[in-house]
Parts: structure tokens; C-alpha cells; sequence
């Protein structure tokens, strides 16, 4: 089942206790982000300490409700400017409690290649994200087979990967340049 619109929005917003995201790819084609990535490719920041939107009041009523949401992202260095766009989110997305994690494999063999793009709620729902090769979503859809191999991704995913802050600490420039 094709999920999109208001049946999405539901699956999103409906998880009981966790609502967890691996992403695997470089650039995320968003046509809504056009505008906001010119402005960061020309230097324009946002304080991350200060930034406010309707999805990081989300983070902290998810958090205050004792859920959680969180994700892991495979990246390679160097990193493309859509990651470097994407970081700068993760900065005030992460100080709002979303639990970002990185899982760089520029020097190391891929733990999870050919694992694609997926959404896993409460451990039970499984959810396909489909993109074209240019980062271009196709589609989402809700799989219908056992969750426990995605269950294991994401615990191969958080084992072999470090919390966003620790990630940019070691490098950065990589929220600066």
C-alpha cells in the first residue's frame, strides 16, 4: 500500500513510542528546499540554539510525551552540499530531540549496503521510502512482510554509528563551511 497525504501525515504523527529513519542517500531532492539551499550555499546560517519551526516544536511535545524519534544517516565524506544544508537542520533538530546519529563509511566498508531508505514505527511498521537516482522521492510504501530484518538494520545502524553532536565535533568545519 502507497502511502502519501493525509494517511502519511497519520503514520507520522501516530506512532506510540518510536518513529525511527534510515537514510542512505547524499542529496535529497526537495523542490521546497530550493530557495532554502541557494541561501546556504551563499552563507546564509540559521542559530541553531535559537531556531524554531513547527517540526522542532513537534520534536519537544514527541520528547515531553516520552517517545522518541531519531534516525541514522550513512554518509561518505566529502560531503555534498545537500548533507552540508541537511547538517545544519540536524544541528537545531537534534538540540529539539530528535536523536541524530551518523554512520560515516568514507574509510570503512558499508555495514548495511543495499539496505534502502525506510521509516520504522514502534518496531512493528515498516515503511519503504522510494527515490529516484537523484534523490527525488518516488514514493512511500507501507511493507507488509516481518519487520524483524528493518528491527535489525536499525540496530546495526545505531551500533556502527555516533551521535551527531560527536560526529561534529570531530570535524567542524563540516557546520561552517
Amino acid at each position: 500500500m502507497l502511502l502519501d497525504g493525509e494517511t502519511w501525515t497519520a503514520r507520522v504523527q501516530g506512532f506510540k513510542r518510536e518513529a525511527w529513519r534510515l537514510e542512505t542517500l547524499p542529496v535529497y531532492r526537495v523542490p521546497s528546499e530550493d530557495g532554502e539551499i541557494r541561501d546556504f550555499l551563499a552563507g546564509q546560517r540559521l542559530d541553531p540554539e535559537n531556531y524554531s519551526s513547527g517540526y522542532t516544536e513537534g520534536l519537544k511535545r514527541i520528547k515531553a510525551e516520552g517517545k522518541s524519534k531519531g534516525r541514522v544517516h550513512v554518509v561518505r565524506q566529502p560531503l555534498t552540499d545537500y548533507l552540508r544544508f541537511e547538517f545544519m537542520y540536524y544541528d537545531a533538530h537534534s538540540r529539539a530531540g530528535d536523536d541524530i546519529r551518523i554512520l560515516d563509511v568514507t574509510d570503512r566498508p558499508n555495514p548495511l549496503e543495499g539496505v534502502s531508505d525506510f521509516w520504522l514505527f514502534d518496531h512493528s511498521e515498516v515503511v519503504l521510502m522510494h527515490y529516484e537516482d537523484d534523490g527525488t522521492q518516488i514514493s512511500r510504501e507501507l511493507y507488509g512482510g516481518d519487520p524483524a530484518p528493518y528491527v535489525e538494520y536499525q540496530s546495526i545502524a545505531i551500533a556502527e554509528s555516533v551521535p551527531f553532536k560527536e560526529y561534529v565535533k570531530r570535524w567542524p568545519s563540516i557546520l561552517t563551511s
